[in-house]
This record gives C-alpha cells, structure tokens and sequence, in this order.
C-alpha cells in the first residue's frame, strides 16, 4: 500500500468510518466493517507519529457516527420547541466528541506497537475493548452501536458474548480485521483467518439454531399499536390509542397471558388513577397480568413536583397494582436536560414533552409476578448497557424492554434491536420488547428473534415464554470478562516484543 500524506489519509479514513457504519443494523453488511477496520490498520502501520494515528482514529469515528446516528437527527422533528434542522447539528456534535474514543485507541495501540515493536492489530484489539468500555460509563455513558452490534444477526458469532460479553467481541472483530489486513501479504495470517472461519462454521453446524419453545407456562402477548410520536401525546388521540391498545391486547384464554405494553403506553397516572386501573383489568383473565409503561408523579404538599419518573407497572386482573420500576439510566435531552440552568436560558429543551426532569430509578430490579415468577425490566435505552441489565442476586426469568423509538426513523429501531439480542446471548436470558411502531420482538436467551413485528405495522406476538439458560459466564462475571481479554492480549503483544528482542 502506498504511503499516504495526511490530506489523503484522513479524507480516506473518514470514508472508511461511513462505509464501516453499514455493517450495523438496518442495512447489516459486516463484511464491510471487516474491511474497513483492516484499512485502518493498514493506515495506523503508516503513520509516523502518535498523534496521527490518533487523528485517523477520530476520522474513521468522526465518519462511523455521523451515519450510524443519523436517527438523532429525526428525533428533532417531533419538537416544536427547537428547529428540526438542530438535529443534524446534535449528530455532528454527538459524533465529534464520540470520535475522541476510537482516537484514543488507535494513539494507544500505535505508540505500545512502536514501543515495544508488537503487532497493532493485538495492542488494538485491546484498547478496542477498554475505549468502548469507558464509552459507556463516561459522563452517564452513550454504549450505542459497539462494534460487536454487527454480529447480532450472525450466528454463532453472537454466542461468543455469553463468554466475553460485547465489548471482548468488539475487540475480537478488530483482531478479525487484522488478520484480514495481514493475510494480504502474511501467508501465516492467512492460515489462521481461514481457521478461524472453519471453527466459527463448525460451532453453527455443531449446535442447531432452531428456538426453544416451552409447552407449558404463560403466554406472552406482546402489543404494538402503530402510534407515532407526533399522535402519542396528542389529547385528540387518546381515546383513539388507547383503543389501539385494548384491541390488540386480545381475550383471556385457559392459559394465564402477561400482556406486555410499550414505554409510557397511556398517559394515566395509574397510582392514583383508579378508574384507568380497572379499565386495563377488564381487559385481562383471571390469571392474567399487565405490564405497562406510564409515569409516577408525586406532588409535595405545597403542590409543587416532588417526584417523576418512567416508569414500568405491573397490574392483575382486580386492578391491583403488583409492582413499579423506575428507569434509572435516563437519557440526556430526551428525559433530563443537564445543567437545566445554563441550557435553558439559551433556549435548549428537551425532546420528550415536559418542563421537569425526570428522577432516577435505583438501578436494575425485578417484578415479582405471582403464578409466573421475577421478571427484570430494562425500559428503552438501558438495555443498551452490557453488564448492568440484571440484578444479579435475584437472577429473573426474563427481561422486558419496553420502548419507544417512534422518533428514531428506520435506523434507530433496527440498531436499538440488535443490541436487546446482545443482552439475551450475554445473559442467557429471554428479552421481550413492546414498542409503538417496532420493532416488537420476543427473543430466546441465545439471542434468536423468536417472533418480531417490522417498523411501522400494528399487531400482536403471542407466545410461550422461552426458558432461560443456566447463568452464562458473562452472566457470573460481567465486565471483567472483556478487561481480562484486554490484558490478555497486551501481555500477548508483550510477549511477542521479547521473543523479537
């Protein structure tokens, strides 16, 4: 490859980082994100210095983010408070700070590759895993679209991160695209790559992929009613949705059903809201529960706002109510706006309606249902966050996901998806989903799509609850799984600078 000047390779990487971006969900071409990641190491072996291997690491971010959150943008058209056009300036922003991450991966991996004369591809891999680890912890975290996203359609590739959970597949995939960039001129690499996709094709052949269903236990009736946004608070729709709602919510049957509503489904505040409790208990069996989303509002006694929160609750068929869950990872600009008075003043809001920020939740926690068992809950954006889904002394039985990505475009659905199958194979846990437009799905706990309606379509999933799996090793370990990975391929890298020398 020839040698690149700086007005070439960092117009070079930031192509790179857009086409690498297509690998993830809607459009999931992961070849090309192989690809991709291979010219990148083929870009770092050339750099000269440390600070610009940082800066073709912020090119190729720069370029992935743009693309892959391109459903920011549409988040700004449902807010009449802001112009929509702001929306493509929240990617660029979002995207320019996110590129700092792959920056400082590629800086580090390039001055330990100089430094102890190791290959980049393993000092790479490694600060792979720890950028996308610090990602999703820094400033509240944004862990969306980690590079390990690209294989959740792909089996058995998925199934690796129910042992080194997805930041530890990220860093494989880079090691991955090394190799590819190696074999072109590495007989040896070749050798090994080719190895590696004999052993990944071997493991699909040797455990089918066909879903686990039980036969017995209750249904899960999953209900997306095809309400966007812009009708979802609109009081000229209410009745109408709710209507949605209750229509695809479907009769009670021999078997007890848990009927399972998206985020913030109907604006009642169901604690102290009888008359909409017994409306959602006529809807169920005598056996059956209800999980939906709605909000928790408490007033002081001076009237003013005490307490607000989204919130999951879980009703029975006399209308009482089984148990409540507080989202506890908010959503900056979309559940609370950060430093409210600074931004506010300059005409900043949030996106969801609403003047007051919403209170945190105290982190993951279960719902005892009686007859069926715990179930963990994960409402919207938290299931995103690898590692911190459960409560992992209360192991449940599965995870409902309920959302709302009807402001996030094609994109956002898909990817929001891919990441719920991330969680299920991580944990070896079932994840259920109920969202507004899509996508609704039920997943097995090998991260299979058991049942799934597409964006934008109105209907129902009924199923039996798949069983979980016995506590996957990631399940029992967690986070530290990827670190140890890191640190095994930096003493790798190590190892081989005192074989050279």
């Amino acid at each position: 490859m020839p040698v690149l000047g700086a007005t070439r390779a960092y117009p070079l990487a930031f192509v790179l980082g857009v086409i690498a971006a297509c690998g993830f969900a809607p459009l999931e071409l992961w070849p090309l994100t192989l690809l991709c990641f291979a010219g990148l190491i083929a870009l770092l072996e050339q750099a000269a210095t440390w600070r610009r291997a940082a800066a073709l690491g912020w090119w190729l971010g720069l370029g992935h983010f743009c693309l892959g959150l391109n459903w920011i943008a549409t988040a700004f058209t449902y807010q009449a408070a802001m112009p929509a056009w702001l929306g493509w300036v929240a990617v660029i922003l979002v995207s320019i700070y996110l590129a700092a991450f792959p920056a400082l991966a590629t800086a580090v991996a390039w001055w330990l590759a100089r430094r102890w004369r190791s290959p980049l591809m393993l000092g790479l891999a490694a600060t792979w895993i720890i950028s996308e680890l610090v990602r999703a912890t820094l400033f509240t975290g944004f862990a969306w679209n980690p590079l390990a996203a690209i294989w959740a359609p792909v089996w058995p590739v998925r199934g690796f991160v129910a042992v080194i959970g997805t930041y530890g597949l990220s860093g494989v995939t880079v090691l991955t695209a090394g190799l590819i960039w190696k074999s072109v001129h590495d007989r040896k690499s070749a050798v090994s790559l080719l190895a590696i996709f004999i052993v990944g094709s071997g493991s699909a052949l040797l455990r089918s992929p066909t879903p686990e269903v039980t036969l017995s236990g209750p249904l899960l009736h999953v209900v997306q009613p095809n309400i966007g946004q812009e009708n979802k608070w609109d009081q000229a729709h209410s009745a109408d949705n709710y209507r949605r709602l209750a229509t695809l919510s479907g009769k009670p049957g021999p078997r007890p059903r848990v009927v399972l509503w998206p985020e913030v489904a109907i604006p009642a505040i169901l604690e102290q809201d009888e008359l909409a409790r017994r409306s959602l208990a006529a809807l169920l069996g005598p056996r059956d529960v209800m999980l939906t989303g709605a909000e928790t509002i408490r007033f002081a006694p001076d009237g003013r706002l005490a307490y607000a929160a989204n919130s999951l609750f879980a009703l029975d068929a006399e209308a009482h109510i089984l148990g409540r869950y507080d989202k506890a990872h908010l959503v900056p600009y979309g559940e609370y706006l950060p430093m409210r008075p600074i931004l506010s003043r300059v005409g900043l809001s949030r996106l969801a309606p609403g003047d007051a920020d919403f209170n945190s939740g105290p982190g993951p926690r279960n719902v005892e249902l009686p007859g069926i068992g715990k179930i963990g809950v994960q409402i919207c954006y938290e299931i995103i966050f690898s590692g911190h889904v459960i409560d992992r002394a209360h192991r449940p039985m599965f995870l409902f996901n309920p959302s709302n990505d009807a402001w996030f475009g094609r994109w956002g659905p898909p990817q929001h998806l891919a990441q719920a199958r991330l969680r299920a194979a991580e944990e070896g846990l079932p994840v259920v989903r109920s969202t507004p437009t899509g996508i609704s799905a039920v997943i097995d706990a090998g991260g299979r799509l058991l049942g799934a309606l597409p964006w934008r379509t109105a209907g129902a999933i009924e199923l039996p609850l798949p069983p979980a799996h016995a506590p996957t090793l990631f399940a029992r370990f967690g986070n530290i799984l990827p670190l140890a990975l890191a640190l095994f391929l930096f003493a790798i890298g190590f190892a081989s600078r005192r074989r050279a020398s």
